[in-house]
């Protein structure tokens, strides 16, 4: 089993803490998920996903000099999207979204506040 980042392998979570959980890999190599890297969402309760002895598929996101191993179940998750869902957004792509749609609704106010003006005089 080649440990390299960007490498997707399933394992085993063999303890949970409050900021993450250790996957142990059928090798004997152990890693860590960060409690971000858990879910695409806030993980207030890493219990809430995951559980002792569970088999999860994660990716190899970090491997620092020392040789612990960061993981990420949310990119593994990512990569293993189907391929009849649409991509992600891009920040750029949800801001521009979000400003056509402030800029149709603040339109619609402004004509409807100009209807009401004109009928108070």
């Amino acid at each position: 089993m080649e440990l390299s980042i960007g490498t997707v392998l399933e394992g085993k979570v063999k303890t949970i803490t409050k900021f993450g959980a250790f996957i142990l890999f059928d090798n004997g190599v152990t890693g860590l998920v960060h409690i971000s890297e858990i879910a695409a969402g806030y993980v207030n309760d890493i219990h809430e996903h995951l559980s002792e002895g569970q088999s999860v598929r994660v990716k190899i996101i970090a491997i620092d000099p020392a040789g612990k191993i960061s993981l990420s179940i949310r990119q593994a998750q990512e990569k293993q999207r189907q391929p009849d869902q649409k991509p992600a957004l891009s920040f750029e792509q949800k801001l521009k979204q979000f400003m056509n749609d402030s800029d149709s609704r603040i339109s619609g106010c402004r004509q409807y506040e100009h209807r009401t003006k004109s009928r108070k005089r």
